[in-house]
């Protein structure tokens, strides 16, 4: 196992006692070769996911519509069953068109299946933080969030 290490320093989500180390991984990048490579990259890249949990990376943000699926599929084909105390941080609120464009998925039943999307990728019954994503995707968004 690799040696633990001081990661940024530690933050405890407000009304929780959830705490993780500042220093995390970011799903979206876990997507990006996803399709590139032999199996032994992909193993590597696999390898790389568990050797950060292993350092002290004791949380995940991600989202099912990085890739779109793709990422909380590596996320979970690396990593589960799960390590006690990691924390997956997910995000709802936008979705992947066909031609790979950024589109608003803002409405109850969006919100409802982009839950279950995350659950069932990911293989957890829990999702532990689900932040909404909100604003433009290239610049801010007029308007409330007040609906959503």
């Amino acid at each position: 196992m690799t040696e633990q290490m001081g990661l940024g320093g530690i933050f405890t989500f407000a009304g929780t006692s959830m705490t993780v180390n500042r220093m995390g991984i970011w799903g979206d990048a876990t997507c990006r070769t996803a399709g590139l490579g032999t199996a032994a990259r992909l193993e590597h890249r696999d390898r790389r996911i568990r050797e950060a949990v292993a350092s002290g990376v004791n949380h995940i943000d991600t989202s099912d519509f990085y890739g779109p699926h793709v990422t909380n599929q590596i996320i979970k084909q690396a990593l589960h069953p799960y390590p006690e105390g990691l924390v997956i941080v997910t995000k709802l609120g936008a979705r992947r068109g066909e031609d790979k464009s950024w589109i608003h998925a803002r409405s109850r039943q969006e919100l409802i299946d982009g839950a279950h999307d995350n659950l069932r990728n990911l293989g957890l019954d829990v999702l532990d933080i689900v932040n909404l994503r909100v604003g433009g995707f290239a610049a801010p968004e007029k308007g409330s969030i007040a609906d959503h």
